[in-house]
């Protein structure tokens, strides 16, 4: 879903969140450069993005309508959702500050609420944007936003779904992220130059289990949470 633009107001306090230590603002492992993990063969490679599979988790990919490029990794467990996309950036600045901004914007724009917390790797957004729902009523969606920064690569994960207001399936959703590998390569990027993303040749052949193996969905038409650039 392309956020369409409407109007609202940044906020401070929280809308259904899962209460989490606004303490805690310091990693407690990945998101991970693929330099710094010595074996990758239990991962599902997707090019820039590698995720470790887990019981009940559903991979799909998310294809760009305007040119049919593969932009971002969509998972799926315990009913929340996970979006991943993987940038290149700079040494020295991070992406995430100007990602943030438009974020807000387009939220605002649709009417929309958004509050701000500290998390895990710093401070996130929580959204909460006007939606239609199936029978025709004005309902909203909850998204959480969070912005990771590593060595010349940058991580956006946008979270919907039960992870946002269950403790457990948020605890589920957060252990998947600390495990995610990217791997920028060593290709000259401008900053903010969109990973590339592949099929994994091992999609069905390293489950973690025989009765875990991921589900794999080939690229396809996907959410488009937020437009960027």
């Amino acid at each position: 879903m392309i956020f369409k633009r409407k109007k609202s107001k940044e906020q401070e306090a929280p809308v259904e969140p899962t209460e989490t230590d606004a303490s805690a603002t310091e990693s407690k492992g990945g998101p991970y450069d693929i330099k710094d993990v010595e074996d990758t063969n239990e991962y599902l490679d997707f090019g820039s993005i590698l995720i470790k599979p887990v019981s009940g988790l559903k991979v799909r990919m998310d294809v760009e309508e305007s040119n049919k490029r593969v932009i971002a990794v969509s998972l799926e467990i315990a009913e929340s959702r996970v979006q991943l996309m993987a940038f290149s950036s700079s040494k020295s600045e991070s992406l995430w500050p100007g990602i943030r901004d438009k974020i807000k914007s387009d939220i605002t724009a649709q009417n929309g609420e958004i509050f701000k917390r500290d998390g895990e790797h710093g401070e996130e957004l929580l959204a909460k944007v006007p939606q239609q729902l199936p029978d025709g009523r004005a309902g909203h969606v909850a998204l959480r936003f969070v912005g990771i920064d590593g060595p010349r690569w940058f991580l956006r994960a946008v979270i919907g779904g039960n992870a946002i207001s269950n403790e457990e399936a948020a605890a589920t959703v957060d252990g998947i992220l600390r495990e995610v590998v990217i791997n920028r390569g060593d290709k000259p990027l401008p900053p903010a130059e969109l990973l590339p993303l592949s099929v994994p040749s091992n999609a069905q052949t390293r489950p973690v289990q025989e009765e875990a193996q991921p589900e794999i969905k080939r690229p396809e038409r996907g959410p488009e949470i937020t437009q960027i650039g």
